[in-house]
């Protein structure tokens, strides 16, 4: 069985690489179970992140958008000869089996069908990665910067030949974008990782991304 994250760092794979993943984990007889929770449900310009691959995973796991951010539920996709819980009791627990969250998942889903917010989040992905490259690609503290949908981030390092990471720069940046009225979170350390909601204005994002920049620029 292997148990792929789709979160953290902000990481686009090489081409082909879940292609073999894929492969090998049906060739070897493992499940492939990939964990969507934050990144299903369009916010990387795709329903679910492995479409961008071309792959299926076994076993799928969401949670958080899929209460609209707003009710807790989480859920498991699973290939129909491997959805066998049907069948026999698991428990019964304080929080499963509430109609009024399964509602607001339902909903959830109709709206972001509705209202095309996926290929929304790829259009606003797209402009936020070609704003950013555009303000701070040739920044000596910037290694990469990267992402699918509205999930990316920058890579902060201390140098662009040896790209360690600039774990000291982010942290000051991570605050100076706090004290403008910005918050967001660092991952491995040095990537500013953003990750603004589907429905964000262009406004609203242009604003938060030159807060970034403005940060990001105070290094030098």
């Amino acid at each position: 069985m292997v148990a792929v994250p789709m979160r953290a760092v902000p990481l686009v794979p090489p081409s082909g690489f879940w292609k073999h993943v894929r492969e090998a984990c049906s060739r070897h007889g493992a499940l492939l179970i990939m964990d969507e929770i934050p990144t299903g449900l369009g916010k990387t310009g795709a329903m679910f992140a492995f479409e961008h691959d071309g792959v299926v995973p076994d076993i799928v796991t969401l949670g958080k958008a899929l209460g609209g951010g707003i009710l807790p539920i989480a859920a498991v996709l699973a290939r129909r000869d491997l959805d066998v819980c049907g069948d026999f009791a698991i428990g019964h627990y304080t929080h499963e089996k509430n109609p009024v969250t399964a509602r607001a998942a339902l909903e959830t889903i109709a709206v972001i069908r509705e209202e095309g917010l996926v290929a929304r989040a790829a259009e606003l992905g797209r402009h936020a990665l070609d704003r950013l490259r555009e303000t701070l690609g040739s920044h000596p503290l910037v290694g990469d910067i990267r992402g699918r949908g509205l999930m990316f981030g920058v890579e902060i390092v201390t140098d662009r030949d040896s790209r360690e990471a600039g774990r000291a720069a982010a942290e000051r940046i991570y605050y100076r974008c706090l004290e403008a009225g910005l918050s967001f979170k660092i991952s491995a350390g040095c990537v500013l990782t953003l990750s603004p909601p589907m429905t964000i204005a262009r406004e609203d994002l242009d604003r938060a991304l030159a807060i970034v920049a403005a940060a990001v620029q105070a290094e030098r």
